[in-house]
């Protein structure tokens, strides 16, 4: 659940997967090391991870970026998933990437780490288990810069009903599973209804509330976020990326809406077309290393599914409310779940007919 990045670049990336061999040279000398081809979201992974990984198996990590999840789905379809050892992806992709056998299964003697994983995690999502490892969870919920607004933000009504003070001044996320839903939750309704007219309401709403959108866009995570400087008041966001926007600019805030917002999880599979299965499984293996596990996840801001991780954690990482919300924090929080297809052709179209035209 992450980050921007260029388009452009990730196409280029895209077609030097076919155009590249996978066989690097050593600085050492001309034989041959393994590649794997990780297929992520920006800003998601400790680079000191990546190089301790590379040296340990004699590896090079080459990674392949993503600008949200749609981009995702729509660039794993152009090679049906060929050129890709690891791929990140969220829960709610998992079934159908499963039904067009592009994930590989996997199992606790490929990861033996497995066994640090808890198991509310693993079955979260159909076709989870036995086929992905989960990689972090966190919420969607609202950023804002407390100084710049000058008063409390706590519901979704605010972002999607905003007074003169955010017009031009909000960034709402060009995903359409998190706009639509939180569109829906907005107006007191499920984040995953299957009602045509619940969905017209939201259309209606997203429609009335675009003329105050200053983008729809991931929110960078660096000192060019339009938040941080100042030219966004408001944005739905993600819990870490607000967490590590946080660490530059104390005076954004991030906020669970009362309403409820979105619980996500997502999840690292093996593309069954992987070139490097065994190192595909033992970089996942890897990650989650307890001691490895818990240093990714304090890079990232996000709760970790590793429950030997979590106790390597300090108390001011597993006690902040933002990683770890509490039950009565979550009451009205949702997980995406599968939608009929007529309902999720309707939420294409309502996505389309917004950030298109």
């Amino acid at each position: 659940m992450r980050r921007f990045v260029d388009f452009v670049t990730v196409i280029i990336a895209i077609f030097s997967i076919t155009a590249v061999s996978t066989s690097f040279a050593t600085q050492q000398n001309t034989a041959p090391v393994q590649e794997l081809v990780f297929f992520t979201w920006s800003d998601y992974m400790d680079p000191e991870l990546i190089k301790a990984f590379e040296n340990k198996y004699a590896a090079k990590v080459r990674m392949v970026y993503f600008e949200n999840d749609e981009s995702r789905d729509e660039m794993l379809l152009l090679t049906e998933a060929e050129g890709y050892d690891v791929i990140l992806t969220s829960g709610i992709a998992l079934h159908n990437y499963h039904n067009r056998n592009w994930l590989a299964s996997i199992t606790p003697k490929q990861v033996p780490n497995l066994k640090h994983i808890d198991q509310k995690w693993l079955g979260k999502f159909e076709d989870a288990a036995g086929f992905s490892v989960p990689f972090f969870w966190g919420t969607t919920g609202i950023a804002y810069r407390k100084d710049l607004v000058g008063y409390e933000i706590n519901s979704w009504k605010q972002l999607f009903e905003p007074d003169e003070k955010l017009h031009k001044k909000i960034l709402m996320l060009n995903y359409s599973g998190d706009l639509i839903a939180m569109a829906l939750k907005s107006l007191g309704y499920s984040a995953n209804s299957t009602s045509p007219e619940e969905y017209k309401a939201a259309q209606e709403l997203l429609q009335q509330q675009k003329s105050h959108v200053y983008k729809y866009a991931i929110p960078s995570v660096n000192e060019d976020s339009t938040l941080h400087k100042g030219e966004v008041y408001a944005a739905m966001m993600y819990s870490g990326d607000a967490l590590m926007l946080q660490e530059m600019n104390p005076q954004i805030e991030y906020v669970l809406p009362k309403e409820g917002g979105n619980i996500w999880v997502d999840y690292l599979a093996v593309s069954s077309k992987s070139r490097n299965p065994d190192l595909a499984f033992q970089f996942i293996n890897f990650l989650n290393e307890p001691q490895n596990a818990a240093q990714l996840a304090e890079f990232v801001y996000y709760a970790t599914p590793n429950k030997a991780a979590e106790k390597l954690l300090p108390d001011e990482f597993l006690k902040n409310p933002i990683i770890y919300p509490n039950a009565e924090a979550l009451k009205n929080s949702e997980t995406h779940t599968t939608v009929p297809f007529n309902i999720q052709k309707l939420r294409n179209s309502i996505y389309n007919s917004l950030v298109t035209q």
